[in-house]
């Protein structure tokens, strides 16, 4: 996909429409109060759909806010479940047992009548995200025309935010994120993502690439995963607000589960080179000094006194997730007539090239 192609479709809703229902919502809990300029933000995805929206009512609690709605399950969604409440009670849990900066939520609401889906409120918090379209890699952003030291300090607090994660919330608070299914907590994040994968082809091609990556897993397994620790699950920097280069907000807790702590730093360092490895694929430098694994498993021990182990197969895991979303997405693609199914559907993984290395045990970090 070249950085110039359009960008699939993010949300079947009308703005308008929501707009009205959110008001209309808004009055039952906030009585008087009216919703006003209702808003997506650049870089809504094509999971949760977040809108912006102010209140306007004499004596607000607060006047800037965020919305999280379940996606349209009409719309081919990129995940089979939308579990709002189990959002909203993880960045609770988060808030109370850690400094994280998290977003205080407001308003849970499990009934689909008012907006078609059930959804929660959040404060929105003031500051700027790393850009995924185009991303921030790639010349003509804010993180990108940063300092070498401004990059650094922006690095050190991102994995600060998930050391202190890690260790700062009990594991037995966080159960209810326990997945399903036999074995130990690896084990059961790893089946979560084949179940993920087995419906993502169901009905169409099948992925040689993704199903070898799947087998080399299994060749790897670590001999000793250690003990889960909450896992925010989509562990990036396009997922935090900053105030110039500190964490002021930490978002999306739609993947949050159980898990070694190694889930998290693998994802971390893994949708880095993601973004780098597209960037030099296209002529430009990128940072190919910005979060580096080497860096980030430093730093990450020295605060936690936790050395990562099996960083391979970790980072392996996180591209081989990141390729059934993104084979999800092309097929939602197909779905809307945005594509076609190529003859080799590992084409349709944006990485495959990186992935396939990966399997191979070529890839050069």
């Amino acid at each position: 996909m070249a950085p110039t192609a359009p960008r699939p479709r993010t949300t079947t809703r009308d703005p308008e429409d929501i707009a009205r229902r959110l008001t209309a919502w808004l009055d039952t809990r906030l009585p008087g109060a009216k919703a006003t300029g209702v808003g997506v933000p650049e870089s809504n995805g094509m999971s949760s759909e977040t809108l912006l929206f102010d209140i306007e009512h004499p004596e607000p609690p607060l006047r800037a806010c965020a919305l999280r709605l379940a996606a349209d399950p009409a719309a081919y969604t990129v995940f089979p479940v939308y579990d709002m409440p189990r959002q909203y009670r993880t960045m609770r849990l988060v808030a109370r047992h850690t400094d994280l900066p998290v977003p205080r939520v407001l308003w849970l609401e499990e009934d689909q009548a008012p907006l078609g889906a059930p959804f929660f409120v959040m404060e929105r918090v003031a500051g700027r995200v790393p850009p995924d379209v185009m991303p921030y890699t790639y010349e003509g952003n804010w993180l990108h025309a940063a300092s070498d030291a401004e990059r650094e300090h922006l690095e050190a607090a991102s994995v600060g935010l998930l050391a202190r994660l890690h260790d700062q919330v009990p594991p037995e608070q966080a159960e209810f994120l326990a997945l399903p299914g036999e074995g130990d907590a690896l084990r059961r994040h790893v089946e979560a993502q084949r179940a993920y994968y087995d419906w993502v082809v169901d009905g169409r091609p099948r992925s040689p690439l993704i199903e070898a990556a799947f087998d080399r897993l299994t060749r790897t397994w670590p001999a000793d995963p250690g003990p889960p620790v909450l896992n925010w699950g989509d562990a990036r920097i396009g997922n935090v607000v900053y105030d110039g280069f500190e964490p002021v907000a930490v978002l999306d807790w739609e993947m949050a589960a159980l898990a070694p702590r190694e889930v998290d730093l693998g994802w971390t360092v893994y949708l880095h080179r993601f973004f780098q490895d597209l960037t030099v694929s296209f002529g430009q430098r990128g940072l190919p000094d910005f979060l580096r694994r080497d860096r980030v498993e430093a730093r990450y021990a020295e605060l936690t006194g936790h050395t990562p182990r099996d960083m391979d197969f970790y980072i392996l895991y996180a591209a081989l997730r990141q390729a059934i979303v993104m084979l999800r997405v092309a097929y939602r693609q197909v779905h809307f007539g945005e594509a076609v199914v190529p003859a080799d559907p590992d084409t349709l993984i944006l990485h495959h090239g990186s992935l396939r290395a990966m399997v191979q045990g070529s890839y050069r970090y």
